[in-house]
């Protein structure tokens, strides 16, 4: 398999990675030279079309297997940058016997290949798509296997719990001293916790990954799309005094202050007048539904009662930002709580910023020992193998068979598995490598 594996368009070098047994080979058929290569060693070669044509001097480096990124023998070349080239260069493997890759194949076959578990390998994605130094962090140390080595340790104790159980069910005449039902319990009490603490990191894992969703919203005029401005460092959304000037959403990705945030500018709240702005003011709150965390922007020369808006869902992290500070404040302010800042000279904004990473709980000091943080997978397979574990649980102390104890720890044993491909399906493995881009 072939695949360009650096990123489109013209640069100075390009690379192109080829996998599997008949790399060596494949590559000397398209340089026209000898497959005599040395293992990890850079060579000039010369790619030549079917006619001897030069296509482009490049620079071959072989890693045979299993010494190898997927274990079979890869090899690397690299180009001149620019497309042309490359789709040359590509193509002319393709005509020596190669085939295109498929999304994420590069590290389908590592992981087949048992160079990395299924967390590591989705580390890969995530290291790719990273857009802090804190998601940057977590996915160097899921890709270390920090989360397979978790859960791989929580399987074995579970193996161990269930082989002494068994061994009494099936040979009750060898006097094998099974544990007590309490005993029995406490072990599941203490899987059960360090699951209870993988799972209390999928907020952070989705927030790393997928930004920190944040809405802002309140009445027209209150400086809504000023403040996006700010914060984004450019003139993204449209600012006006016109009111209704935002009728749709507007949506960038940003970091502060080490925290992803996926920023939402939506449409003024307040009685519409016409049909469109209807429309924009409850795709506002159906996106104010969804926040992660809300900053309701309010005009601080006015009333109190005149500018906060009304028909807000209630939200867990909830910032009240006064702007037009720099205007002067309506005494309604002065006991509320809120960030005050002017979007026309700056002032508060680092204040917002800090407030933002505060609520985020991605600090430093709040990620504690979780290097890493679980994601959706993950969280569904210790969700389900925690539902197994509270049922044998439950058969324990109800005196019940052992045997459906032991079903129900095998079960709990299977889900734990799955989470580093110790146990895997087609349809995990599809569903994983298939967001992977091609090359990779």
């Amino acid at each position: 398999m072939a695949a360009v594996a650096t990123a489109g368009g013209t640069g100075a070098v390009a690379l192109i990675r080829l996998s599997g047994p008949e790399a060596a080979e494949i590559v000397a058929r398209a340089c026209d030279c000898r497959a005599d290569w040395t293992d990890r060693r850079a060579v000039l070669r010369t790619v030549r079309d079917e006619g001897g044509a030069v296509i482009d001097q490049v620079l071959v480096t072989l890693f045979f297997a299993p010494r190898s990124y997927t274990g079979d023998t890869v090899a690397e070349i690299a180009t001149h940058g620019g497309r042309l080239v490359t789709r040359k260069v590509l193509a002319r493997l393709l005509e020596c016997g190669a085939r295109s890759a498929k999304p994420g194949e590069f590290t389908e076959r590592a992981f087949l290949n048992g160079k990395l578990d299924l967390t590591q390998a989705e580390a890969v994605m995530d290291l790719i798509s990273a857009q802090s130094d804190l998601a940057l962090r977590a996915a160097h140390e899921q890709l270390e296997g920090r989360i397979g080595e978790k859960t791989e340790k929580l399987r074995q104790e579970l193996i161990d719990t269930v082989a002494n159980l068994e061994a009494w069910i099936d040979f009750p005449e060898e006097d094998i001293d099974p544990e007590t039902g309490e005993a029995l319990r406490r072990r599941i009490s203490a899987v059960r916790a360090e699951m209870g603490s993988l799972l209390s990191t999928a907020d952070q894992g989705r927030i790393l990954r997928e930004g920190l969703r944040t809405v802002i919203c309140g009445r027209p005029n209150a400086g809504k799309s000023s403040l996006m401005n700010q914060l984004l460092g450019s003139e993204r959304a449209i600012v006006s005094g016109t009111e209704g000037t935002t009728r749709d959403t507007i949506e960038e990705m940003l970091v502060i202050a080490g925290v992803p945030l996926r920023m939402v500018d939506t449409a003024g709240l307040r009685e519409a007048g016409d049909e469109i702005e209807e429309e924009g003011i409850r795709r506002t709150i159906k996106e104010a539904e969804r926040a992660d965390l809300l900053i309701v922007v309010v005009d601080a020369t006015l009333p109190a009662a005149g500018a906060m808006p009304a028909r807000l869902p209630e939200v867990a992290r909830r910032i009240v930002v006064q702007n037009k500070c720099d205007l002067g404040e309506h005494p309604d302010w002065a006991a509320m709580d809120g960030v005050r800042v002017s979007c026309l000279d700056g002032s508060g904004l680092e204040e917002l910023r800090g407030k933002i990473r505060d609520l985020a709980d991605l600090g430093e000091a709040d990620w504690g020992e979780h290097s890493v943080a679980i994601n959706a997978r993950h969280r569904d397979r210790l969700m389900r193998a925690d539902e197994a574990l509270q049922r044998a649980d439950a058969s324990l102390a109800a005196n019940a068979e052992p045997e459906i104890t032991a079903l129900d720890l095998r079960e709990a044993m299977d889900y734990l598995g799955e989470i580093a491909g110790r146990i895997d399906t087609e349809e995990i493995l599809g569903s994983i490598f298939s967001r992977f881009c091609i090359g990779k």
